[in-house]
């Protein structure tokens, strides 16, 4: 899809966007009606359950790989599922309200994957509450609330399930289990996506003190929403903490959603809050084993973290999942997959955790037969992946944008990204079975894909730039040096494996043109006059692909390009690229800059979410921050792969803003400076 032309812009407006902005691993806001309020996600590669300024509300559920075909754009897209943990309470009557509230505030915890809020009624009590996504329960979300009344008080309390409206035929059912430990009281709801394909379920629970159980009410308020709700007297002074489980579960992750719903909610309940709290926290605090530790300024070292920790809320190990853009922080670009995912989220991950980088090439392998197909009814051999994928791994760019039939470099995006985790974990099995038919089919695809000219030279005509605002144009630089190393790796591949690899594939990958203009910069286009440009496309030559790795030719090419980025409109990892070079080439005033740039003006409050572009508002750009943790990573740090799998550190600058970098890969530390 062609991105950030079609979004509306508003003025950007500079509020306060934290009160603890100095602490590395917690984000705290004050809330009110008066300042604008763009949510939070908390994640566990499954699920995402995006924060409301609303009291005890969430804004939005996803669940990863949900998809239907609904809404605009004829496409799949992912679905709206049921919001489990919206909680109603009710002191004496009075609901929390933004207007009457009191010392409202809002927090991420970072380091644990948490979502808190604190708020006063006056003269009634305190309120805290607190959730979290599960992480060792992939379909899981646990919330706490605890009330702390100023006098006697009575406690009204109900935990709402409605049915999306993109949903059809919702079922609501009440179901008591009896057990050891007390009866389990299940709120459970189950509804069909508007094809009827994919059924989604979820069930909840409430956990209360031992032996201190109110009763509870069900209620069926109408044909789509019903309530489990409780009563309880509180005493002056006394805190009263109570719980909610809940699960959501699709049948594209269990053919059964209805009856393992139920069954989650259970196991769940008699785990034990402490039990369930105990292993999430050390889930999180293995996934910190890799770190990046910022000394001398503590606002880039919270920002560097929010990227880790929405990078970790948003990817998985062992999943038939890759995120979006957006990740799972809402249905932005209808949770689509893009080259999003393994030019700008990957990389960093590939370093960070590839356990989890893995799922995202496991993702395309699965989808490789569709591939294949979209090859086929192109004209062409191989595999050709889609530019928008969900689901089954077909074309999901909608008709309208020219991406879809012509965007073609994400085809070799996928097989670079395939090579790169062999080359960082040496596995010969997983490169034979899992990279090495990506690699063959790819590189088959771009040997029917070129055309070669009066000069002996193999164009590729007729796409869509990595600069997307380059329609239909004719020797993409980005594309075609893509295409170059696409076809390089698979002949690498097969000499590791054995294999015999079309002489072809060599012949073509040294041969195919890159223009250049008089002024020896690369050209992007065989068309391009030296308009302004959407993203970076020429310099991606140089990092990632490592085509041109003349410093003064990357050079020129960086001092030409930087100045075709509009102010507005262009993605946030466009600036992430000149950074990480500029670093290399030892500007660090340069890389700094860029750095700042590349995020500054798309932070949205309270909470510094990214959105896409500047002045954009439509957060979480996923995409943008795994660019810029590669400029930490691979620019100021200076890590690269070599082609034996060894990890080096290049000389690189580091900015002069830090008295200190360190980066940690699983617990070992591999860059202090």
């Amino acid at each position: 899809m062609t991105r950030c032309k079609y979004l509306l812009f508003l003025v950007c407006v500079f509020v306060p966007v934290c009160v603890f902005a100095q602490d590395p691993w917690r984000i705290e806001a004050p809330i009110s009606d008066r300042v604008p309020y763009y949510g939070v996600a908390v994640g566990n590669g499954q699920l995402g359950i995006t924060s409301s300024a609303r009291p005890l509300e969430v804004k939005e559920v996803v669940l990863a790989g949900v998809y239907d075909m609904y809404g605009r754009g004829r496409v799949g897209n992912f679905l709206p599922v049921f919001n489990f943990l919206n909680t109603e309470i009710k002191i004496d009557g009075q609901s929390p309200n933004l207007v009457d509230i009191k010392d409202y505030t809002q927090s991420l915890d970072m380091r644990h994957g948490r979502f808190h809020g604190h708020f006063f009624m006056p003269g009634k009590a305190t309120v805290s509450y607190s959730y979290q996504t599960l992480y060792q329960l992939p379909c899981n979300a646990l919330l706490e609330i605890t009330v702390t009344p100023e006098k006697d008080v009575l406690l009204d309390c109900a935990n709402k399930l409605t049915t999306p409206s993109s949903l059809n035929n919702g079922q609501l059912m009440w179901n008591q289990i009896p057990s050891l430990h007390g009866t389990i009281s299940l709120l459970t709801s189950q509804a069909k996506s508007p094809s009827g394909k994919v059924t989604i379920a979820t069930s909840t629970s409430f956990v209360f003190p031992q032996n201190d159980a109110p009763q509870l009410l069900h209620e069926i308020r109408d044909t789509n929403m019903h309530q489990a709700r409780f009563s309880k007297h509180l005493k002056a002074g006394k805190p009263y903490t109570f719980y909610l489980v809940g699960s959501v579960i699709s049948s594209v992750q269990y053919a059964d959603p209805l009856n393992h719903a139920e069954r989650l909610t259970i196991y769940a309940c008699l785990q034990g809050v402490d039990k369930l709290l105990s292993q999430h926290t050390k889930a999180w605090d293995n996934l910190w084993q890799s770190d990046i530790v910022v000394e001398g300024n503590k606002q880039d070292q919270q920002d560097i973290h929010n990227m880790m920790y929405h990078l970790y809320s948003f990817c998985r190990a062992g999943m038939d999942t890759s995120p979006s853009p957006m990740g799972l922080s809402g249905l932005g670009y209808n949770g689509h997959v893009f080259w999003d995912t393994e030019l700008w989220m990957y990389p960093a991950m590939l370093l960070l955790h590839p356990e989890m980088a893995e799922s995202m090439i496991r993702y395309r392998y699965n989808r490789l037969q569709a591939a294949k197909k979209n090859a086929f009814t192109y004209g062409y051999k191989g595999a050709m992946y889609p530019w928008e994928s969900a689901g089954t791994g077909v074309e999901e760019t909608p008709v309208w944008a020219l991406t879809g039939p012509f965007e073609h470099h994400i085809t070799a995006d996928v097989a670079i990204a395939a090579w790169q985790y062999y080359l960082m974990t040496q596995d010969k099995e997983w490169l034979k079975n899992i990279a090495w038919p990506i690699l063959k089919e790819t590189a088959t695809f771009w040997v029917s894909r070129v055309e070669k000219n009066n000069q002996g030279q193999y164009t590729i005509n007729n796409v869509v730039g990595a600069d997307e605002w380059a329609e239909n144009i004719d020797n993409d630089a980005f594309t075609n040096g893509a295409a170059i190393m696409n076809l390089r790796y698979a002949a690498k591949a097969a000499q590791v494996l054995g294999e015999k690899a079309p002489t072809s594939w060599t012949t073509i990958a040294d041969n195919i043109y890159i223009g250049s203009m008089s002024n020896g910069v690369i050209r992007e286009h065989d068309t391009y006059q030296g308009e302004m440009i959407k993203q970076a496309d020429v310099n991606l030559l140089s990092y990632p692909l490592g085509i041109i790795t003349d410093k003064k030719q990357q050079q020129r090419n960086l001092d030409y390009y930087k100045k075709k980025i509009p102010l507005k409109d262009t993605p946030a990892m466009t600036q992430a690229i000149y950074s990480l070079l500029y670093a290399r080439l030892g500007d660090e005033k340069e890389a700094y800059h860029w750095f700042k740039d590349a995020y500054m003006s798309n932070i949205q409050p309270p909470f510094r979410v990214i959105a896409e572009c500047k002045g954009g508002h439509n957060p979480y750009f996923i995409t943008g921050a795994g660019g810029i943790l590669q400029t930490v990573l691979m620019g100021f740090g200076g890590l690269q792969i070599d082609e034996a799998g060894a990890l080096q550190v290049l000389q690189s600058s580091c900015p002069s803003q830090w008295s200190g970098l360190k980066i940690i890969l699983n617990g070992e530390q591999v860059v202090a400076k």
